[in-house]
């Protein structure tokens, strides 16, 4: 039987469902980035989330009953579709430790690198799940350290 307090690692893509114009996705994606700071900070929950190309990538990191449990509410949330596990499994370290959740918005020289999302794995988990992890922890490390960056600042926000 699995650990439930053991380090554990989450990555998932779904298709942005948030309909509006600019502001008022802007302020849907500021409301879940409230909510997901407030409950990971409680929770011990570390991670990155990446809203680009019209779909949301997200790394998850803590015990892994409070992971899960996250994972649960948002798959419920309808701001969300086609939500698709890319991977999970226990770890040694975080690789975000000092982000409740690291936020990477919409970035003309990320979308490229991104788009194959969508177009190749209909986000389907496959052996491109490395890829798409090492991207995000990439989007993260580059965005702090942009002076011009879309990235909501490390730490408990």
């Amino acid at each position: 039987m699995a650990d439930p307090s053991a380090l554990y690692r989450l990555l998932y893509v779904s298709e942005n469902r948030i309909a509006g114009d600019v502001a008022h996705v802007a302020r849907e994606i500021e409301a879940i980035l409230n909510a997901s700071r407030r409950n990971n900070d409680a929770l011990g929950i570390t991670g990155a989330l990446i809203f680009n190309c019209g779909f949301f990538a997200q790394v998850l990191e803590g015990p892994r009953d409070a992971v899960e449990r996250i994972f649960a509410v948002i798959r419920n949330d309808t701001r969300h579709s086609k939500i698709q596990v890319m991977s999970a499994a226990e770890v040694e370290d975080r690789e975000f430790p000092n982000w409740t959740m690291a936020y990477i918005g919409r970035s003309p020289s990320w979308e490229k690198a991104l788009g194959w999302i969508r177009n190749d794995t209909h986000f389907a988990p496959d052996e491109r799940c490395d890829r798409l992890f090492k991207i995000v922890m990439e989007m993260a490390y580059d965005s702090e350290l942009s002076p011009d960056r879309t990235f909501a600042a490390p730490g408990k926000s």
